[in-house]
């Protein structure tokens, strides 16, 4: 068949979901009821570290309306978290503020309210602690009774040639030890879940989660039910961003009320507890060492990592297995070593957010470049251009890089930003680069995808698949391709993955995996419709199927355009007449694996992102106050496949980004977040976004993606902290290694200078 396209890859098309978002109409979890559905409510901890002597429910289990109370006692049930130490509902010990304790389903919110206030909780307070360093001293307090030293046994070393004779034969070396702090994903829609069970036993449980097929897995074990009696429904996702990539009490809390009340039972956060009980990025310290030759080549890099992994094991204890890539493979560098400890803490828990790691390590790593190439004399962009990662090139980790467009990054934000350009007062300009996964990230035995495509009558194609879709574009992307794909109208195409119970099996969005992944998995099952397709087409139009064309809702002869016939029409053709067939195609594409965990070498991904971004900063003296003037950011992106949605992502990044490296940090005192709303966890507004802002995506027609297409979602947030404190530290010739770069920390630096 021919190859010719309809040209709608790299057209901008806005999101299939847009209309409905813009008008209201969207049904998110809060717009969610159910006949007879009572409210739930949770009890937590009133300390982050205590045995739990008693619970009284009495006077909590009269007031009006209140239909079931439960404890840990009371439960019987699996723990969570991937180490298996979280149980959904606490008994014998509360390790943390966010602790369930008690939950209540009744007829009303407020009545659910009353009743958590009503519960009388004994406490025995213990000695708690809250720094990583400290939780790992002898005679800390144990968080866990079982794990002496509050160390996790799932730990990362990765090591490559000999570091400690590499660092000591270099020409330069600089060392810093870096920390980032806790920060949360304030994502706009809090958390939800309604679970209902029919009278069969099987549970139907709505969920904003991002992977509703392992979640019937989790809920199936902690529950002690078959999988096959577990449904999953996701309404519309008001964000997600990694912190709905686990499976968490509220969910199994829920689905424990409905199933002793007999009715239906939806919880709700409110903003408050969305901010307290939700998970967050990681907090880590960096201790890091980076040495290069007299012409400054990269020698050697050691990394040492102590990870805050607060009281319960989520996905933030696997960080480093994405955090290591950019240490190891972002520029040439023979000789690496990196090792990360996780350490229970009564801090809230920690899990996967945008980047997964890498924003904290790219922070250490690219403030050290900066610093290394002023130690030795050379300007650090050619410093960079020198060290770079080349295409067809094999790193320490044994990742095969295909395309790589990262010179070309360099060389763009370089031109852009105009680092010689002269400089008012405490202006700087400073520069960032980044790797990261963009096939995927192997984290399971698979990391694939299905579709299953229904053409029907009027050729209207239905994608049925199990990529969720959180914001980031994903359905229209699918949608995009295989309308390329069939010729069709991109309106022509509907995307259903919201029922576990409709769509074929995926792993979850994560690893900026979706678009790449499921859009080889909507190419797959395009095509199989096209071989059903071809053979009755080119019998009508007296051609070969080599000679045909799928072009503008109608199948073709190439060179010969006169000679069509409608794709609706074939369909038809099939349909009505004797033993006549369905159409509907199928596809699952799983990456290639090459990972080897043990050793954390072998391709973790098919193919892989590069990016750069640069920007042009002033700084208050008096206030300390850092004004972002311009930013500039330049992706390799394999293809553009839709240019309006990929600038959302990347606008969207740097807003995050730029949060996360300015002004966002949780603030706990005592294990209590003290900064639960919006108007005191300091997101940045629109009006703080820099005025100046340029996008430039480096097309390198990936031979692995989807249409020459890399995945980009998590890409765009990641060096743009480092890229930060290197303006600033440029500006004021001092660096700074905390984050966020607050004003005080600021002005604290200016006046550090000798």
């Amino acid at each position: 068949m021919s190859g010719k396209t309809q040209g709608l890859i790299g057209s901008r098309v806005p999101k299939i979901d847009a209309w409905e978002k813009v008008t209201g109409t969207a049904r998110y979890g809060h717009d969610i009821t159910l006949p007879g559905m009572l409210h739930a409510r949770i009890l937590r901890s009133a300390h982050p570290h205590a045995r739990l002597l008693a619970i009284d429910t009495r006077a909590a289990r009269r007031v009006p309306g209140v239909k079931v109370v439960l404890t840990g006692d009371g439960v019987t049930c699996a723990n969570l978290g991937l180490m298996q130490d979280h149980p959904p509902l606490k008994s014998g010990k509360v390790r943390s503020i966010r602790d369930e304790i008690a939950a209540v389903a009744a007829t009303s919110e407020e009545a659910a309210e009353e009743a958590c206030r009503l519960i009388k909780v004994q406490y025995e307070p213990l000695p708690a602690v809250f720094d990583p360093l400290e939780a790992m001293k002898r005679g800390a307090p144990r968080i866990h009774d079982k794990v002496k030293g509050n160390l996790l046994s799932f730990n990362y070393r990765f090591s490559s040639g000999d570091v400690d004779s590499a660092l000591s034969r270099s020409a330069h070396v600089v060392e810093g030890t870096y920390t980032t702090r806790f920060v949360t994903h304030a994502c706009m829609e809090p958390c939800f879940a309604l679970a209902s069970w029919d009278p069969q036993g099987r549970l139907l449980l709505h969920s904003t989660t991002q992977i509703p097929y392992l979640l019937q897995g989790h809920m199936a074990k902690v529950l002690g039910i078959p999988g096959s009696a577990i449904r999953i429904k996701q309404p519309v996702i008001g964000g997600a961003f990694g912190s709905k990539l686990d499976t968490y009490p509220y969910e199994v809390i829920t689905a424990l009320l409905a199933r002793e009340a007999g009715r239906p039972v939806r919880l709700l956060y409110s903003r408050e507890e969305e901010f307290v009980c939700s998970p967050t990025r990681q907090p880590m310290i960096i201790k890091m060492a980076t040495g290069c030759d007299a012409d400054g080549k990269l020698t050697a890099r050691r990394c040492e990592v102590i990870l805050d992994n607060g009281a319960y094991t989520s996905w933030g204890i696997t960080t480093p297995h994405i955090m290591l890539l950019g240490i190891t493979s972002l520029y040439r560098v023979e000789n690496v070593l990196l090792t990360a400890q996780s350490v229970y803490t009564n801090n809230p828990t920690s899990g996967a957010f945008r980047g997964y790691g890498n924003p904290q390590g790219t922070f250490a790593n690219e403030q050290q470049m900066e610093a290394l190439a002023h130690k030795a004399g050379i300007d650090p962009v050619e410093f960079r251009l020198l060290n770079c990662n080349q295409p067809h090139s094999v790193t320490p980790q044994k990742f095969r890089i295909t395309t790589c467009a990262l010179r070309e990054c360099i060389e763009t934000c370089r031109d852009s930003i105009d680092f010689k350009a002269p400089k008012e007062g405490l202006e700087g300009v400073g520069m960032a680069s980044m790797f990261h996964v963009a096939g995927g990230g192997r984290v399971y035995k698979s990391d694939g995808c299905g579709v299953i495509a229904k053409l029907d009558d009027f050729a209207r194609l239905t994608l049925m698949t199990g990529a969720t879709e959180i914001g980031t574009g994903s359905d229209t992307a699918m949608a995009m391709i295989a309308a390329e794909e069939l010729g069709l109208p991109v309106e022509n195409v509907s995307v259903i993955n919201n029922d576990t119970d409709v769509g074929p099996w995926d792993v979850g969005i994560h690893a900026s995996r979706t678009t790449f992944i499921a859009g080889n998995a909507t190419i797959l099952a395009a095509r199989d419709i096209k071989a059903q397709l071809a053979p009755h087409a080119a019998e009508k139009l007296g051609c070969t199927e080599e000679e045909l064309e799928w072009f503008g809702g109608a199948i073709r002869v190439t060179g010969d355009h006169d000679r069509s016939i409608p794709i609706d029409k074939v369909v038809r053709s099939l349909h009505f007449r004797e033993q006549g067939k369905m159409v509907v195609g199928k596809g699952f594409y799983d990456p290639p694996n090459e990972f080897q965990a043990r050793d954390m070498t072998g391709n973790v991904s098919s193919t892989y992102a590069f990016a750069t971004h640069a920007c042009r900063v002033r700084v208050d003296p008096e206030t300390g106050r850092i004004t972002v003037l311009k930013f500039v950011a330049a992706h390799d992106v394999g293809r553009v496949i839709n240019p309006l949605g990929l600038d959302g992502q990347i606008e969207g990044a740097i807003a995050q980004g730029l949060g996360m490296a300015l002004t966002e940090q949780v603030r706990l005192d005592q294990g209590r977040m003290q900064n639960t709303s919006f108007l005191d966890y300091k997101l940045l507004m629109a009006r703080d976004m820099p005025r100046d802002i340029e996008l430039h995506y480096i097309e390198t027609n990936d031979p692995e993606g989807p249409y020459g297409a890399k995945g980009v979602s998590e890409a765009g947030i990641i060096p743009i902290p480092a890229a930060i404190a290197n303006a600033v530290a440029d500006a004021i010739r001092v660096r700074i290694h905390d984050l966020p770069l607050t004003p005080e920390r600021v002005l604290e630096a200016i006046k550090s200078k000798p």
